[in-house]
């Protein structure tokens, strides 16, 4: 992250000198690669917030799993819930299992965004319905540490259809995708348990991916990019 990013980018609070220091030092985000699937890590996440509103809902927990050397990492996952107070708790808080208790006794919003932007590292991220989650959490990152999200996510509702259009699933949820396959799932509408679903699906996503050519980060996000494209121009 340059010196002009973090001067563009000023949180909403005042940072220490520690918390500086740690927001320099995360590394930079990559773009897309043309290495394997298998080859590249992967950082899939869920995330809980309390609401669906993109510019006044707040980031309640983060759930994240890796997928490395073409296999969900089951012993590096991130779970983490974040204090706010007084937060705007909608209906979903119900089912997500996190009440006004939970929450007042998460960690700070600062240290727990720092955590989990180190365990992505420089990875490309992969969450179902992407673009609100790329956008909550980007907005989250802005407020509480003034960083500015450049990572590249891959919507795993969008590769879903494009990969199995005989599936006759369109404006799925992850419920659904994860009973076309047959997953076995257990504790849900918790961020980590999403994400590990999630991962899951994404597994036998990739394996479909492969027997249709798509076999590079690159390829696959170039395609879903084109996909989604006449989706829209079918729309109209």
């Amino acid at each position: 992250m340059s010196l002009f990013d973090w001067l563009r980018a000023k949180p909403a609070c005042v940072l220490d000198a520690t918390l500086q220091q740690r927001v320099a030092a995360l590394p930079t985000a990559q773009p897309w690669q043309t290495c394997s699937l298998r080859e590249q890590r992967w950082v899939v996440l869920d995330l809980e917030t309390s609401g669906l509103n993109l510019n006044k809902d707040q980031v309640l927990s983060i759930g994240a799993v890796v997928i490395e050397d073409g296999a969900v990492d089951f012993s590096r996952q991130f779970e983490r819930t974040l204090l706010r107070e007084q937060p705007r708790l909608g209906a979903s808080v119900l089912i997500h299992g996190l009440g006004p208790e939970a929450i007042a006794a998460g960690d700070d919003p600062a240290e727990a965004l720092l955590d989990f932007m180190a365990f992505i590292g420089d990875s490309p991220l992969l969450a179902f319905h992407a673009p609100f989650d790329e956008h909550m959490l980007t907005r989250a990152l802005k407020q509480s540490l003034g960083y500015r999200l450049q990572h590249p996510f891959l919507d795993v509702a969008a590769l879903a259809p494009m990969l199995c259009p005989d599936a006759a699933l369109r404006e799925a949820g992850l419920d659904d995708w994860t009973a076309q396959f047959g997953l076995q799932v257990g504790e849900r509408h918790h961020a980590s348990a999403d994400a590990l679903v999630t991962a899951e699906l994404v597994m036998l996503l990739f394996s479909r991916a492969r027997r249709q050519g798509l076999d590079s980060p690159s390829a696959l996000a170039e395609k879903v990019a084109q996909w989604r494209r006449r989706q829209q121009t079918q729309a109209f």
